[in-house]
């Protein structure tokens, strides 16, 4: 059943060692079947070099195990909950990556320092707060996917596909799976830039409004002009 699907998200995720996003199986990529409602996700605590497509695990919406003969990844009760909150997005990403790990850690939002970052994310890429013990230790997999949608309620998730749990890790996101991870290299990317800039800098401040305005929206919107026209 949705073997293209399962073999989409096989690739995306043996994109995340590619790009050096993972060490061991800290990570893993989802994207769900709209029409269906099912998506499919690395399995849990399986080495990528070990992955085969099939052994993708596909899901539905309430958490029921459709097909596979793996359990899925630890945190699929969180990709479910931004599935439910955000249902403009077709893939998600979590990963442990040194360098947003790292602001995860500190408690720290990414500041927008300069244009790379302006150019995939609009504004300072946010660090939500830590789970409370009771949600820990109630549901903490679908609490941290409950924190993140509460976050964006009010806010556009396609401008900001990124997002730091405190003390714990990045979450991205985008139409699919392969974008997903696009998204989770530019956050790392940015972060290791920012964290850099701080050091050389210590007084460093964000760029200029005018300047992320211009870098954003000439990738995005309705008057972007980055690119080749389609």
């Amino acid at each position: 059943m949705l073997e293209e699907l399962k073999r989409r998200v096989y690739e995306a995720n043996m994109l995340l060692p590619k790009y050096g996003l993972v060490t061991f199986t800290w990570g893993n990529v989802s994207e769900i079947d709209r029409e269906t409602g099912y998506f499919a996700i690395k399995p849990s605590g399986v080495d990528y070099d070990k992955l085969m497509p099939e052994d993708m695990v596909l899901m539905d919406l309430e958490g029921n195990k459709i097909e596979g003969r793996y359990n899925p990844s630890s945190d699929t009760a969180t990709h479910i909950e931004l599935y439910k909150a955000f249902t403009g997005i077709g893939g998600i990403v979590h990963t442990h990556s040194p360098w947003a790990t790292s602001w995860a850690q500190a408690g720290r939002g990414i500041p927008c320092y300069g244009t790379t970052h302006a150019d995939y994310m609009y504004g300072e890429i946010p660090c939500v707060r830590n789970l409370t013990k009771e949600e820990i230790e109630e549901a903490y997999e679908k609490n941290t996917g409950v924190l993140i949608a509460d976050y964006f309620k009010d806010k556009d998730y396609a401008a900001m596909p990124a997002v730091l749990c405190k003390n714990h890790g990045p979450f991205t996101w985008g139409k699919d799976g392969a974008e997903a991870v696009h998204n989770a290299v530019v956050l790392e990317e940015v972060a290791k830039m920012a964290a850099r800039a701080e050091q050389i800098n210590p007084d460093i401040k964000e760029a200029p409004q005018s300047l992320q305005d211009k870098h954003y929206y000439r990738k995005h919107g309705a008057n972007a002009y980055y690119g080749q026209s389609k």
